[in-house]
């Protein structure tokens, strides 16, 4: 194909034509092409049958003579073997844990996994704790090996408490009793049928649901505070009271609540008539009365006023104080809150078709009453509702008396705010050094040391014994090592039985530093911080 020689736009022309030319000439060669190598459709269809313009565009590749079905393997499964025997088949990318062969606690002074506070795996599956020793494996083997870390602190919670309860049971005092060994003795105590004031140190006070975790750990009357209750000593000492004598609602002196309530209403009843006088057009404060808008206001506010005040009740005429002190007796006082219970449950309910529902003067009524006294028109015994507050009659009791017994002593687990709070007092021997010690102590200190102060007044009111766990404490008696018997106390208490329940729970993070090295640097980190949280720092390897 050619293209002659002419204008520049003759060409363009012939170009943009030779090229179309080109293009379409191979088009056509190559339809010819594919036309040569594909076999009719018209031989492909069954005698007498329409291809319906159908044409076959591409052939089917033989399949190789050595094809086989199993020449392609599928992924394999996650499991391997019959339906009887399947055995889970291990990940090649999953990462394979190494066995556990210790447990360790966090020193603190150190800065390290404690070497004590430790429970290793022996030969044969023994167990044996790095301070107290061997542990019996037929207990040991239904203990989990974090548990046994703890071992120490639990045993001395279980000395503690055998010292204190060696003349009976009763009611127990615990300061820290978040903390391992405060909180063994909470759970020792309460399942030997003691009743125990449980305390809160500041680690975990200001946690809401560790103090409602460790008041469930308690049993009736039992309970559990936060330290910053404990430093009202007032507050404490009655909660210890009603701990110790229980609710006794039949020892109600009904003669004299009868002359407190009904002089508090008639106090109540002469404050709102003064409050509230007649010459006022309703029962509100008179600073609302007021103008205080703007001068254009003025000529619609006492119509807009008067439309507001007539949703409130009128004010009330003057009462005689001394008609009303011997005229208004217990049973006017009864008829009125017959009345008033009417008046409630016609309003409440929308209406009975008789009570005014939009008009009740308690101070009219009450002087209508000191003028002319009212008879009861009802028999005493109808008319009675459940929990309706009667001036006549004592309450019942609703629920039986619990009492926890005398105050037999008190635990104190030694936290290091309470630590050295004590050791700055216990350094000055004047009482204005004292004095100015305290004003230099940290705010959680001076906090901890007000709530263990609390906690041993009350102990030392009632004759108690009071021992220290977790270190030492000035005048105070310390548990220095559980003995064999303590020991076993504990880990009885720690074994898991047939229900999958013990009586010994601790709340663990367990840190396996047997596969990351690295998470031991990371747990005594976590456990060095102000506030660690309300569990105990456990480190494997």
């Amino acid at each position: 194909i050619m293209c002659v020689a002419g204008s520049r736009q003759q060409r363009r022309a012939r170009g943009w034509t030779c090229h179309t030319m080109m293009t379409s000439t191979s088009t056509v060669l190559a339809r010819a092409a594919a036309r040569a190598r594909c076999p009719s459709a018209a031989n492909l269809l069954p005698s007498g049958s329409r291809g319906m313009a159908m044409r076959v565009r591409e052939e089917l590749e033989e399949l190789p003579s050595n094809f086989s079905v199993d020449a392609i393997k599928p992924p394999p499964l996650s499991y391997e073997g019959d339906e009887d025997t399947e055995v889970e088949r291990a990940d090649p990318m999953a990462y394979v844990r190494n066995p556990v062969t210790s447990a360790h606690t966090i020193d603190l002074v150190k800065g390290s996994a404690s070497a004590l506070d430790s429970a290793a795996f022996g030969p044969k599956g023994s167990v044996a704790h790095g301070l107290l020793g061997s542990i019996n494996p037929a207990k040991a083997s239904t203990i989990p090996l974090e548990y046994l870390a703890l071992l120490r602190p639990a045993a001395e919670g279980a000395a503690a408490l055998r010292e204190i309860t060696a003349k009976g049971k009763g009611t127990i005092l615990v300061y820290g009793a978040s903390q391992p060994a405060g909180l063994a003795v909470t759970q020792l105590a309460t399942a030997a049928g003691n009743a125990v004031v449980a305390v809160l140190d500041g680690q975990h006070s200001g946690n809401d649901e560790m103090v409602d975790v460790v008041k469930g750990l308690t049993a009736e009357p039992g309970t559990a505070v936060s330290q910053e209750y404990a430093i009202f000593k007032a507050n404490f000492r009655d909660l210890v009271e009603k701990t110790v004598a229980g609710d006794d609602f039949t020892s109600f002196d009904l003669t004299n609540n009868q002359y407190n309530f009904l002089s508090d209403f008639k106090a109540n009843l002469l404050d709102y008539v003064e409050s509230y006088p007649s010459d006022l057009p309703a029962a509100v404060d008179a600073e609302q009365l007021k103008f205080v808008g703007k001068e254009k206001d003025r000529a619609n506010f006492k119509t807009n006023m008067a439309a507001y005040l007539g949703q409130f009740q009128p004010g009330a005429d003057p009462i005689d104080s001394s008609q009303l002190e011997s005229n208004f007796t217990t049973n006017q006082y009864e008829i009125f809150k017959k009345k008033f219970g009417v008046q409630t449950t016609a309003v409440v309910s929308g209406g009975d078709g008789v009570t005014n529902t939009d008009y009740f003067a308690p101070a009219e009524i009450v002087r209508n009453m000191c003028s002319s006294p009212e008879s009861p028109t009802e028999p005493a015994s109808e008319g009675d509702y459940p929990f309706e507050f009667s001036i006549k009659k004592a309450p019942s009791a609703t629920t039986p008396t619990l009492k926890g017994g005398p105050v037999v002593g008190a635990v104190i687990e030694v936290t290091p705010d309470l630590s050295a709070a004590c050791e700055a007092l216990a350094a000055e021997k004047t009482l204005r050094g004292k004095a100015e010690a305290l004003q230099f102590l940290t705010e959680p200190q001076k906090t901890a040391y007000a709530a263990a102060s609390s906690v041993i007044s009350v102990a030392n009111s009632a004759g108690g014994t009071i021992r220290t766990v977790g270190g030492s404490l000035p005048g105070l008696t310390e548990i220095q090592k559980p003995g064999d018997a303590d020991v076993e106390v504990a880990v009885d208490a720690m074994a898991i039985g047939d229900d999958g329940e013990s009586s010994l729970n601790y709340f663990i993070q367990v840190y396996r530093a047997g596969d990351f090295p690295v998470y031991e640097d990371y747990a005594v980190f976590r456990a060095k911080e102000p506030l660690s949280g309300p569990r105990q720092i456990v480190v494997t390897k």
